[in-house]
């Protein structure tokens, strides 16, 4: 019986952190419409791009309080149980006297149209650098859900590009340990490039992965 409670609480506290993290990219994404919206001119570099999305918007006071971002949002954080440096990590209100331990991670990765399938692009390194991470003992993953961001900087058919990176997971990286491949989610209105993944880690924990691919071509610079 008690087993049962237990198993049942898990799935339960599973629940509510996923549909917290979901709203959560939910208004993150907010934040890139306003960047499409307000023609940002953004450099082709990564860190730039995420500074960019982060510091003037996501961190924004004004956008903050319109769209209820409660959260505290840091970029490029050390970890503490681990050897990693977290892109973007995001502490619940309720946590803030435990926020060395829990937390939310998204990792932001650019992508482009060139070698797709090859292991020497773009899309190797969102796996290689991006979902790896998570499934090494590079990150933790306290609430067992994270994120990456793909910062689409070239013109490219961007559900076949997720096909693509779902061929190189399957073919080239075993490491990623997955264990349902990226696929379309349906959480965020009015956006439709958002997937998610499984996979399980070094210490055989499954996680979840969402991506959010963001289409910057027309802004980059």
């Amino acid at each position: 019986m008690g087993n049962e409670l237990s198993a049942a609480g898990f799935s339960f506290n599973r629940q509510i952190y996923f549909g917290e993290f979901e709203i959560l990219l939910s208004k993150i994404t907010s934040c890139y419409h306003l960047m499409v919206q307000n023609e940002v001119q953004l450099p082709n570099d990564e860190n730039k791009i995420r500074n960019i999305l982060l510091n003037k918007y996501i961190n924004n006071p004004e956008i903050k309080r319109k769209l209820e971002i409660a959260y505290f949002i840091f970029p490029e954080v050390p970890e503490t149980e681990s050897i990693g440096r977290t892109d973007i990590r995001i502490n619940k209100p309720d946590t803030y006297y435990n926020q060395n331990e829990e937390y939310y991670i998204i990792e932001c990765k650019r992508l482009d149209n060139k070698a797709t399938k090859g292991v020497s692009g773009l899309n190797a390194k969102y796996i290689k650098d991006g979902i790896c991470r998570f499934t090494s003992n590079y990150y933790t993953s306290h609430y067992n859900v994270n994120a990456l961001i793909g910062f689409v900087v070239e013109p490219m058919n961007i559900h076949q590009n997720t096909d693509d990176i779902n061929f190189l997971l399957l073919n080239h990286f075993p490491k990623a340990n997955t264990t349902t491949k990226l696929s379309r989610v349906h959480f965020i209105p009015d956006f439709e490039y958002h997937y998610s993944s499984t996979h399980l880690c070094d210490n055989k924990k499954e996680i979840a992965l969402y991506h959010l691919m963001f289409d910057f071509t027309k802004q980059i610079q």
